[in-house]
Formats: C-alpha cells, structure tokens, sequence
C-alpha cells in the first residue's frame, strides 16, 4: 500500500478535482503490474496497472492494491469495479473508502457481489492525508482551506500606508518566495481580499514554478474595484478571476462578478458557490481582515506562516493566532511555521 501510496502522489497537479490514486497487482509475492491515475479524463489507476500485466492468466490468482475505493459509477471512464470483477481478480485491498457520494462504499459493494474478497482500511490515515482536500471536498461540501501570511520579525503583516503606491514591502526571502509559487501551483484557487489588491497590487500566479495557475478570488463586498479594474494585477489575463461582491453579476472575459446576498453570511455563501463550481481548495493570502475572518470562524484546515527578517517597527500587525506549529522548516534566513486545524 505504501508502493499505492507514492504511485498516487505522481498525479499531484494533473488530476483534480479527481483523486490521487495508485494501484499495485501482486500475485505469489511479486508485483506484476502497477499504475497511477496520469491526468483528469485519463484512465484510471487501476485500468493502468491492468494494463500494465504482461501475462493475463495471472490475475485470477492476484491481489489487487488501490488507495482509494475503486469506482462503481460511469464518469468521464467506465466503473473499475466492473473491471475488476471482468478480470476475475481474486481479492482487493484498500486504504480507505471514497467520500464521493456516486461511490461511497458501493465499490466494495460490486465486488463483494462477484465473490471477490475485500479488505478495507491498510495505511487509512496515509491514504486520507494525502488526498484531504478531496474528503474535505466531499465531506464537509467546502473547499479544503489554506492559510497563508508572511510576518516581520517584529509580527507585522505590512507597513503602515500613506499614500504609498500598490506595491509589497516584501518580508520572504528568494526562496520562500518560489515556494510560495509552487504551493499556488498545488491547489485550485488563491484568494485575497479588495485591501490587498489595492496595497500590494499582486498577480496571483505562479511565475517562479512550473504550474498551473489557480483562480484568483477577490473578496469585494462593496465592489469598489470595479471602477479602477484595469489597473489592478488580478484582472490581468494570465488566470481566471472570481469577485465576490453585493451589487454585480456579470462576467467579463476571464472576468466573473458574483453577487452575493447582504443579508446573508458572505464566507457560507462564498463556500456553497466554490464548491458548486468544484473548487476542492483555497490557499488565502490576505490581508487582515480577511485572514481575520476565516480565523474567527474556525474555518481553515492549514496555516502556514512565514518569519522573515526585515523589522517594520509598526504598520498591520499578523493575525492573533494561537496554535502550535506541529512543524517548523528552516528556509535560508526564514522560519516557516505549519499548523493543522484539528
């Protein structure tokens, strides 16, 4: 299972919101065939490590491995339950069952129907680590949720604004900076509030990595970039831009206004829109008061906090958070701090 495991991490960028999935094919002690699920739309794990058996007398006497509930239901591929049971493997081991309600445990279902012995729950908690945004998808009907601000050494977040023009007082160094590029690059959205966008004026992309780009989400209650959007990185071309706000609804281009109800909670009402657009999850990068938000609700699943250097010796203090770090990398001159959300 832990050869399932690293199979499934190579699909890391390529599948969601599907899954990460690995599958391994022993028979008498020696894998004979394995694969991992390549790109969305592509075949799946376990067609691949089929696939990949040379001789297929073989699997009627085989165990078949797969991190994930193999699927019952016809999507973008046929059910490999089905296959599975075509094949006439005899037994199946999984880590753990799939949230998604089309198969929820109506996998083991279809293959225990055709006599094949099922085994559930080796290396779980592995399994549900690595694909956690998708559980939390699934699970809590929300996207799965990344916090993210750099402090000073003195905990500022920024200096204090006088008429200073749209640019970051940068607190990261080279290095964090790229890393900060490749953690946007690993999930599907990035979202910041309207304060941000106009102190910092950023772009939201992953210039420094190799990566897709996520959606850019503004937070814009009162709309009042509409006016000036041209002038303002998140608007630009190179991603797709959502703007949560009261008063508009239209779309622009790459542009797309959401109108949300006043009168209703604004971050409720933001999650039930992300996850009817299958968004699996979020890194927020500010500012305060955004970051402030989400905080006070408790709705995060990640902090992760970087420590610079540089002393601003006033400005916008960090966010007031009380957790311990259950791990701490050193990354040249900053500290960066994670935190789980338990």
């Amino acid at each position: 299972m832990n050869r399932c495991l690293e199979l499934a991490n190579s699909g890391r960028n390529h599948v969601a919101p599907n899954p990460m999935v690995g599958s391994v094919i022993v028979h008498d002690g020696t894998i004979i065939g394995e694969g991992f699920h390549r790109k969305l739309g592509d075949a799946h794990a376990e067609v691949n490590a089929i696939n990949a058996v040379k001789d297929k007398t073989l699997l009627a006497a085989s165990t078949i491995y797969v991190n994930l509930e193999p699927c019952s239901h016809y999507g973008k591929t046929p059910p490999c339950a089905d296959l599975i049971a075509k094949n006439k493997i005899k037994r199946v081991v999984i880590a753990t069952l799939d949230s998604n309600p089309e198969v929820a445990g109506n996998g083991v279902k279809h293959l225990e129907k055709n006599n094949i012995e099922v085994s559930v729950g080796i290396l779980e908690t592995k399994a549900r680590e690595l694909n956690r945004r998708f559980f939390t998808y699934h699970e809590k009907k929300r996207p799965y949720i990344i916090l993210k601000w750099a402090q000073s050494a003195d905990g500022y977040i920024d200096i204090e604004r006088k008429n200073d023009n749209a640019e970051i007082h940068w607190i990261s160094n080279d290095q964090s900076k790229r890393l900060v590029h490749q953690w946007r690059a690993e999930e599907a959205s990035i979202l910041v509030g309207k304060n941000t966008v106009i102190s910092d004026n950023p772009s939201l992309t992953t210039r420094e990595v190799a990566g897709p780009n996520p959606i850019r989400i503004v937070l814009d209650p009162n709309n009042v970039l509409k006016e000036t959007s041209l002038l303002y990185n998140v608007f630009n071309d190179q991603a797709s831009t959502l703007v949560y706000n009261y008063d508009l609804s239209k779309s622009i281009k790459n542009i797309e206004y959401i109108k949300l109800v006043k009168q209703r909670n604004f971050l409720e009402q933001l999650m039930k829109d992300l996850y009817e657009r299958d968004v699996q999850s979020i890194i927020i990068e500010g500012g305060r008061f955004t970051l402030d938000r989400f905080i006070e609700d408790g709705l995060w699943d990640e902090a992760r906090v970087i420590r610079g250097l540089p002393f601003f010796n006033g400005g916008i203090k960090a966010p007031n958070f009380n957790y311990k770090p259950v791990n701490t990398d050193i990354l040249g001159t900053d500290n960066i701090d994670y935190y789980r959300n338990s």
